[in-house]
């Protein structure tokens, strides 16, 4: 078993690595940028758990030290960092499947894998420095552990889970509930075992107190993904993004579709097996054979059921001999384990949602992936109960869906790192700040986050030396209501603005619309250019994302026709250089 699991693994990195071979050496993107690189290279070069790099937030310090070790053995690059993130997400499919032949068929268990290794969100994330796919690849390996009453395993994956990112602390209540109530454990090791993880995050959580005066984050982090988060618009908006990530984003509604189809194909198969097995029994009379229905399993697994022939499936005969009571006692306990799966995995999903419902002040989806693969193995197992062909086509048309899911972008505003329009928002930084460092003289650049760290630090990939930049907190017409001096400004599309969004379609709704997801557009340019008198320096555009660099054409030498101007074919070729 260890044999094929470690050949599945090295068939997913390769294939994985294969796929974002074109990504692996891009800059560092957003928050990769913002916090969790800095905080990987304060670790490698000094050993801090608690980072000066960047502002500390409270994140237990496992994928930072990762990435350190990494580093330490193949160099601090973005290709060694792109690669060793593609191994936990590779090994987050294995564990996927291996969970999923726990509770399933072979053939249910392997699309559940590939579906999930698929989907827009986790084939985005697989190569990006985010603690969230190191959590879902431990809390799965938990799941797994804790259903085999493998309670030793189960406590070092759920502490290495809370230790990749403090919210998979989550999952203890839910082992805790399905250990007293499943499987009505009493022992006092088991008990020390389930409540081991803990430990570590309040060992964590104790150092970092003292060492920084807060439980976790800092005062503006804590106001940004707590506080003001407690109010119930936010929580309503959030319930509604948290169920829209499950089953509507990045083609999820097809997937959600296509298992309620399974669900109602299996119910209605199971009541007309029923009257045939009362007809059935009324014919035969008595003393021939007992027909016992077996209990409806939650999952499609079609060549687990007692081999009969001439039988439906989803019947157990009950006769005389050995033989046949050890195969009902095999059935009974893999519905067993199914049942027990599904009360972990339904219990998992109900607490994430619960929680990103009420903290967290940006409504990511990649927060949601600790849950994804204990999710895909619920659905795509729905899926299973139809017929094999047509699940098989079904199983196809999901795949094509989300591998045309990674290019495709909704009508409406959503997180760049969702699919692969990060890569695009990336490469246009890129040729922006490959521009930048072309202005004449060290002109002040205004500029919102990340781009201003992408300017400040060179060890991010987009700058070779540090520039002078004035930051702003956006490009709302609020940010630019009292901005600091500036020569040149940096304007760039922060969200994605689509020509028919639908969050502005309805203009008698806009108002409640923008309330309620928080939306806000970004200023004009062509008012910013009229207010400051800005002149535009150089632009570029990549599938809908934009880029405008403008000069204050009164304070500054940048304008055109100047002969420290650069010329635009210069330009051009400087800036798209290196942008793969």
């Amino acid at each position: 078993m260890r044999v094929r699991l470690t050949a599945a693994f090295l068939l997913v990195f390769a294939f994985l690595v294969a796929l974002h071979a074109p990504l692996l050496r891009l800059p560092y993107f957003w928050d990769e940028a913002g916090y969790y690189i800095p905080a990987a290279l304060d670790f490698y070069r000094h050993a801090r758990l608690i980072p000066r790099l960047t502002q500390p937030t409270g994140h237990p310090p496992l994928v930072p030290a990762y990435l350190s070790a990494v580093w330490w053995l193949f160099g601090a690059s973005e290709v060694a960092t792109r690669v060793a993130m593609i191994a936990i997400s590779s090994t987050t499919v294995v564990t996927t499947y291996a969970l999923g032949q726990r509770v399933t068929s072979r053939e249910a268990s392997f699309s559940s894998a590939a579906l999930l290794a698929l989907s827009p969100l986790f084939f985005a994330q697989s190569s990006l420095v985010f603690l969230d796919l190191t959590a879902a690849l431990f809390t799965t390996l938990a799941i797994l552990f804790l259903l085999d009453g493998r309670l030793i395993k189960f406590a070092l994956a759920a502490s290495l889970a809370v230790l990749s990112k403090e919210t998979a602390v989550v999952l203890l209540p839910v082992a805790w509930l399905f250990a007293a109530g499943r499987r009505r454990e009493q022992r006092a090791s088991a008990w020390a075992a389930l409540a081991a993880p803990a430990a570590p995050l309040a060992l964590w959580a104790l150092f970092y107190h003292h060492a920084t005066g807060f439980w976790t984050g800092n005062p503006g982090y804590l106001q940004y993904n707590l506080y003001s988060t407690l109010t119930p618009l936010h929580i309503c908006r959030s319930l509604l993004a948290r169920l829209a990530e499950l089953f509507s984003q990045g083609f999820n509604w097809l997937l959600a579709a296509a298992a309620l189809a399974g669900v109602i194909w299996s119910q209605r198969k199971s009541r007309t097996e029923e009257s045939c097995a009362v007809a059935f029994a009324s014919v035969q009379g008595p003393g021939i054979a007992d027909f016992e229905r077996s209990e409806e399993s939650p999952f499609g697994s079609q060549d687990e059921q007692i081999p009969q022939a001439g039988k439906s499936p989803t019947l157990k005969m009950t006769l005389g001999g050995e033989q046949p009571r050890r195969m009902a006692h095999h059935v009974s306990e893999r519905d067993r384990t199914r049942s027990d799966f599904l009360f972990l995995a339904v219990g998992l999903v109900a607490v994430y949602v619960a929680m990103l419902s009420v903290v967290g002040g940006a409504v990511l989806p990649r927060y949601m992936l600790p849950v994804f693969p204990v999710f895909f193995i619920m659905i795509v197992g729905a899926i299973w109960r139809l017929p094999t062909a047509v699940a098989r086509t079904l199983i196809l048309a999901l795949a094509a869906a989300f591998v045309g899911a990674w290019f495709i972008n909704p009508p409406y505003p959503f997180p760049y790192e969702d699919n692969l329009a990060y890569a695009d928002f990336v490469r246009l930084h890129q040729k922006a700040a490959q521009a930048l460092q072309l202005l004449p003289g060290r002109p002040v650049i205004l500029t919102a986050w990340p781009a201003t760290d992408e300017l400040r630090q060179p060890f991010l990939g987009y700058v070779r030396r540090r520039l002078r930049v004035a930051a702003i907190n956006g490009f709302t017409p609020r940010d630019f209501r009292h901005p600091p001096s500036f020569d040149a400004l940096y304007l760039y599309s922060r969200a994605w603005e689509p020509p028919d969004n639908l969050l502005t379609r309805f203009p008698a709704l806009r108002p409640f619309l923008e309330k309620l997801f928080a939306y806000q557009p970004q200023a004009s340019p062509a008012g910013l250019e009229r207010r400051f008198h800005l002149v535009l320096w150089e632009e570029f555009e990549r599938r809908g994302q934009w880029v405008r660099i403008y000069s204050r054409a009164a304070r500054s030498r940048l304008r055109r026709g100047h002969p420290d101007h650069v010329p635009p074919g210069r330009r051009a070729a400087c800036a798209t250089g290196g942008a793969g």
